[in-house]
């Protein structure tokens, strides 16, 4: 039922990883991301309007409408008008109620040279809503008068849809004959000053790929490896500010990217998370000791083997015959229960990296840069998103408390490895 298009009724069963996002909604909460791209030229709405109407149908499992059933919610196919892009507002990814907006669960939004896009992460990972703002971007261009090919994340809008691109993929891969434990050691926590309602405080870092680049090299380590470990380096400093009675270790939950393992086009999400990690209560760490301890850690976890596992525990949950009839809002408080009493408290800070974008040959020249918000921490912490394009790799933190502190830890190591770092930011220093 999960691999293939809806059914007579015209509904899709949520994958996965979305059955978790809508449990965990909460008033000043939703599991929303953003998407951004950065044009060279002023955008034009009414064009930008558009070539939304015409991208949307190509893409069925976002013109959608959250549904709740007696025992699963699901999404329904939205006709409803809309949605209509609007003008960008400074605190950005804000919760998305269900019966808001139409019923959408995406939003549009545009300010000078950038388009952003807004979904809600029961609908797709990343990589899915690439392919939609790619997508949005090479028709918003393409009116304008510009010859645009369909390749990379672009999508032919005049083609049919692949039932493939609407896929629960995890259930197809999740077929490993045990499966694996988790470690749950409860990590150490950013403290801070939780803002007001509505508030959601943006710093971006812009630098050279070939600079990064030639530092990880010195460090004998990937971007990803050294990004991730200047993030757990600016923590374990946060942690020792902090002079904590009790130290914890510090853990980065990083989404890894079925696709690069597990061939699938599928459109929704299809994501799982890992854990680098470091424990200051083995010892004082030197930056390259954190570097050694997460290359061998990428190494030793990223591939197909032990994903494979990890998603085969992911899905036993859901294939269990007893669970399958317990009620929603049972389901509802259980889960919500396990995730802020334990996997909440399973990482330090959020960390994903979309890597290098490609863009169709006569597309590149109209584009600047592309970022990344992983949207509203769930908790007290701060989110990284990292992506570049060309030679330009953006860092884009976002958070809801009033200290920047590991962001300032963050940045200032850069620096001092010599990367020069122009940073952008919502907040009033």
């Amino acid at each position: 039922m999960n691999n293939r298009k809806p059914d007579k009724q015209g509904w899709y069963p949520l994958d996965l990883s979305a059955i978790v996002y809508p449990t965990l909604q909460r008033r000043d909460f939703s599991s929303v991301f953003r998407l951004s791209v950065l044009l060279k030229e002023d955008i034009q709405p009414e064009v930008l309007q558009k070539a939304v109407d015409m991208t949307l149908p190509r893409f069925p499992t976002y013109k959608v409408a959250m549904r709740k059933g007696l025992f699963w919610r699901y999404l329904e196919p939205n006709n409803r008008p809309g949605p209509f892009v609007q003008e960008d507002v400074r605190n950005f990814c804000m919760p998305m109620p269900f019966k808001t907006n139409n019923r959408h669960l995406i939003r549009v939004y545009y300010h000078g040279k950038r388009i952003s896009l807004e979904a809600h992460h029961s609908l797709g990972d990343g990589t899915g809503g690439m392919h939609l703002l790619h997508t949005i971007t090479a028709n918003y261009l393409r009116l304008l008068g510009h010859e645009i090919a369909n390749q990379y994340f672009v999508l032919d809008i005049h083609k049919e849809v692949d039932p493939q691109e609407l896929e629960d993929a995890y259930l197809r891969y999740s077929n490993a004959k045990v499966r694996p434990p988790r470690p749950m050691e409860r990590a150490y926590r950013v403290r801070g000053t939780k803002e007001p309602f509505y508030t959601f405080h943006v710093i971006d870092g812009i630098m050279s790929v070939s600079a990064v680049m030639k530092v990880a090299s010195h460090y004998h380590c990937t971007i990803t490896e050294y990004l991730n470990s200047v993030l757990l380096y600016a923590l374990l400093q946060k942690q020792q500010q902090d002079k904590p009675i009790k130290e914890r270790p510090v853990k980065i939950a990083m989404p890894v990217n079925l696709r690069r393992f597990f061939p699938s086009k599928t459109l929704r999400n299809f994501i799982t998370m890992i854990y680098p990690s470091i424990d200051p209560r083995l010892g004082d760490y030197t930056f390259e000791e954190i570097i050694r301890q997460v290359h061998h850690y990428m190494r030793y976890y990223i591939n197909e083997k032990f994903l494979r596992g990890d998603i085969t525990t992911n899905a036993a949950t859901q294939r269990n015959p007893f669970i399958r009839v317990v009620p929603l809002f049972i389901k509802d408080f259980v889960v919500k229960t396990f995730y802020r009493r334990v996997q909440d408290r399973n990482s330090s800070a959020g960390l994903t990296n979309m890597g290098a974008l490609k863009v169709p040959e006569g597309m590149a020249p109209f584009i600047e840069r592309f970022d990344i918000y992983m949207g509203i921490p769930f908790s007290s912490r701060t989110n990284c998103a990292i992506v570049s394009f060309q030679d330009t790799l953006t860092i884009n933190f976002g958070s809801c408390i009033h200290e920047s502190d590991v962001e300032r830890f963050f940045f200032s190591k850069l620096v001092a490895d010599g990367i020069p770092v122009t940073i952008e930011s919502n907040r009033d220093f």
